[in-house]
């Protein structure tokens, strides 16, 4: 459920509360550019979209391109888990 319009800068979640695994870069009518850390640009159909709340979007991770799935996999890899 979109409840309100996605905006450069919003965070993106495959999970409500879960970690962001990216941020939103553009905006189109029918798509949106997500950056997503350590793999790049990637293109989301609006038709992904879960919800739009609180300056978050969260996608239906089985709406979306293997590639991006995989990316999303390994979007913290680059973390140390010491650090909360």
């Amino acid at each position: 459920m979109v409840e309100e319009s996605i905006k450069e800068g919003f965070d993106v979640f495959v999970h409500d509360g879960d970690k962001a695994v990216g941020a939103v870069r553009r905006v189109s009518p029918h798509d949106f550019i997500v950056y997503v850390e350590n793999a790049g640009d990637f293109v989301v159909p609006l038709s992904a979209v879960k919800e739009v709340q609180a300056e978050k979007v969260v996608l239906d991770c089985a709406k979306l391109e293997l590639r991006l799935r995989r990316a999303i996999g390994h979007a913290h890899d680059g973390e140390d888990p010491n650090i909360p």
